[in-house]
């Protein structure tokens, strides 16, 4: 008689949720928070709280001494705490700190379901139309946009008064709860492209995501694959949100999140494993 696969006892993906599911609602809070009468006895505009509020207005304050309008000090405490988890834990923030991210994981599941997915099974390829996996020629180039759309950010930001990505940033659209023309358009561009592709501001525009990029190659904290145990089935491959190809062999490279999916959805103890590594 065969044995039966044990069950893990815990589910990564499950505490990954739990701890997005608090990210989003502190943040809706903070939203909340600076709607309400008051807004400069708390801390200043929503924009004070972001890590990449930060980046747009480092620039500016090296060569001038000056913070963009809408940023404060704050910003750098935010941005070099997201610097100091990447640099434990590469881009693990972009897995499971940043309210985006949620947003989009949340959106992928629920469009599944929406299109018959009864329940999804770890492992095995997900029979729904959407989200859209992008063919290779279309993926490849569009992942370097991101990287683009830092540079600019960062020369516009030298000339701007205002953050340069603050009047259609998705942050503001789906959190900040002060809506614009420009916020709005935002916000349905940001729902539909994460409908259609799997993390799809992720993979493709995030200035932020752009800049923790380096960190996984830094990191000492990695996914470590052991090649005695794996079996390459490929059922990392399909669980990861990223789109990363041959997951066992790419464990460092810049596109992951650090969600620790590939090793929830392992089926060989010891194939992947999350280590310290010594340099």
């Amino acid at each position: 008689m065969t044995a039966p696969i044990s069950e893990k006892p815990y589910s990564i993906a499950k505490s990954r949720r739990v701890i997005q599911w608090i990210v989003v609602i502190g943040t809706l809070i903070i939203g909340l928070r600076h709607i309400m009468p008051g807004e400069t006895s708390r801390g200043g505009s929503f924009d004070s709280f972001c890590a990449f509020g930060g980046i747009e207005t480092l620039l500016p304050f090296l060569f001038t001494g000056h913070l963009l309008k809408s940023t404060n000090l704050l910003n750098f405490s935010v941005l070099i705490a997201t610097l100091g988890v990447s640099l434990i834990a590469g881009r693990a923030f972009c897995g499971w700190l940043c309210g985006l991210g949620a947003i989009q994981d949340f959106v992928a599941e629920w469009t599944r379901k929406l299109l018959g997915e009864r329940r999804h099974i770890r492992g095995k390829q997900s029979k729904t139309i959407l989200p859209l996996h992008l063919p290779a020629f279309v993926d490849r180039p569009l992942r370097y946009a991101k990287h683009l759309i830092l540079a600019v950010i960062l020369i516009a930001s030298l000339y701007a008064a205002f953050p340069p990505l603050r009047e259609f940033c998705p942050v503001r659209a789906v959190f900040g709860l002060k809506m614009t023309s420009l916020l709005w358009l935002t916000l349905v561009a940001f729902l539909a492209g994460s409908i259609l592709v799997e993390r799809f501001w992720c993979k493709y525009f995030c200035p932020l995501g752009a800049t923790l990029s380096i960190f996984n190659k830094i990191s000492p904290v990695r996914i470590v694959s052991d090649a005695n145990h794996c079996n390459s089935c490929g059922r990392c491959d399909i669980e990861c949100s990223m789109g990363i190809a041959d997951v066992p062999l790419n464990l460092d490279d810049t596109e992951c999140i650090r969600c620790l999916e590939c090793m929830d959805t392992c089926a060989r103890d010891g194939s992947l494993e999350l280590k310290v590594i010594k340099f």
